[in-house]
């Protein structure tokens, strides 16, 4: 139902425009904002979805001239010039500058919800096929990533590919210098750690990029009869124990830039260098990514002499804390399982397996990016639970 307005008025020398709603409550919009996403067709192009106005042609000090209400659902603005600019209660309501609203539409837009867990995880399952040709199913699945960081998809194809077909249903994966999905096997003078049968110590994949894959695909196409157990640990849970614990140690994470390097040859030739932060945080000081790969980590280390051991001690302590049994959760991949989680929040490794002659163990990979999983459950949620 469509909120009503029961009076609009112009404040602060025409400077803001108050919106008292039926409901009691109270909206105050800038002016400039308001001039600035005008959705006349010569401001606002609705095909695009884009704004038309060019912001050279904004004048940041504007007024508003005339401010009238048509049928309480309406507000109706005129600016100096004579331009004159509508919008719908519904719009206005939507785009409020309450601190209330604006995390309201935080929520909406992005899902900021977390469910934190250590190795009490209950890991959620869904079968690969329900989410390929159900809507609700997938809509399910992408919801539990966002909030919980890992799902497990169970009951696809033992053979490659499967993964390019779970691409084409988000939307498109992400390539990189392995190629759109990669192998994960022991192969000789591997150019990759992982494609060895030693242990994989908890790690992030590709920080070693200015903006490191989002979403990590793992589908288990054969798997050791010995060894080869995954391990996962939600480091967003770890990073809150750690500065709990030992605040100067995520203070010092958080804010030394390590350097990361690879090079060599695969889908093409590369020779990769980054500059990351082990934890990246937000302007809140809330964590949005994890950048720690132990195998990548340069032996360049670009800080002065003095800054270097206390940052081993800072990783190591939260090393620990990542190997930590509360905190670490470890199960078999079994055939036709595709674990699906989040790259930047979820650490993954791997026990070490025997080596064979013939290969035992192979897991297909795949990256996606979240600005497209996030799409496509937008998408999702706007067609199951019928709203915007």
């Amino acid at each position: 139902m469509s909120p009503g307005i029961r009076k609009v008025e112009a404040l602060d020398e025409g400077h803001f425009v108050c919106v008292k709603w039926e409901d009691g409550s109270e909206s105050s919009y800038p002016c400039v904002w308001l001039r600035d996403n005008c959705q006349c067709p010569l401001c606002f192009l609705p095909s695009a979805g884009a704004r038309r106005l060019l912001f050279e042609d904004l004048d940041v000090n504007i007024v508003v001239k005339q401010v009238a209400l048509a049928d309480g659902k309406k507000v109706s603005l005129t600016w100096p010039d004579e331009h004159t600019s509508e919008y719908e209660a519904e719009w206005l309501k939507k785009r409020c500058f309450s601190e209330e609203a604006r995390a309201v539409m935080r929520a909406d837009l992005f899902l900021p919800e977390r469910q934190y867990w250590g190795s009490d995880l209950q890991l959620p399952k869904i079968p690969f096929e329900e989410i390929m040709y159900n809507d609700e199913s997938a809509y399910k699945w992408l919801c539990m990533l966002k909030k919980v960081g890992i799902v497990l998809l169970t009951g696809a194809a033992t053979r490659q590919g499967e993964l390019m077909r779970l691409g084409h249903r988000i939307g498109f994966l992400r390539l990189t210098f392995y190629g759109p999905t990669w192998q994960v096997q022991d192969k000789a003078d591997a150019n990759n750690i992982a494609y060895t049968t030693g242990r994989l110590c908890f790690h992030t994949d590709y920080p070693v990029l200015q903006h490191p894959p989002g979403v990590q695909f793992l589908h288990c196409i054969k798997q050791t009869a010995v060894g080869g157990e995954s391990e996962v640990v939600d480091g967003f849970h770890v990073c809150n124990k750690l500065k709990k614990q030992n605040p100067e140690a995520y203070q010092i994470l958080s804010s030394t830039a390590v350097d990361y390097a690879d090079v060599g040859v695969d889908y093409c030739d590369f020779a990769v260098h980054c500059k990351q932060r082990i934890i990246d945080v937000d302007s809140r000081g809330q964590e949005i990514r994890i950048n720690y790969n132990n195998a990548t980590r340069d032996t360049v280390f670009d800080i002065p002499a003095e800054k270097v051991r206390p940052f081993y001690a800072a990783l190591k302590e939260f090393n620990d804390l990542l190997n930590s049994a509360e905190h670490k959760f470890t199960f078999m991949l079994k055939p036709g399982d595709i674990l699906t989680f989040d790259n930047w929040r979820v650490l993954h490794g791997r026990q070490s397996y025997p080596p064979c002659p013939e290969v035992t163990r192979h897991l297909e990979g795949a990256y996606a990016d979240w600005d497209v999983v996030m799409s496509r459950l937008r998408l999702l949620r706007k067609r199951v639970l019928n709203r915007d």
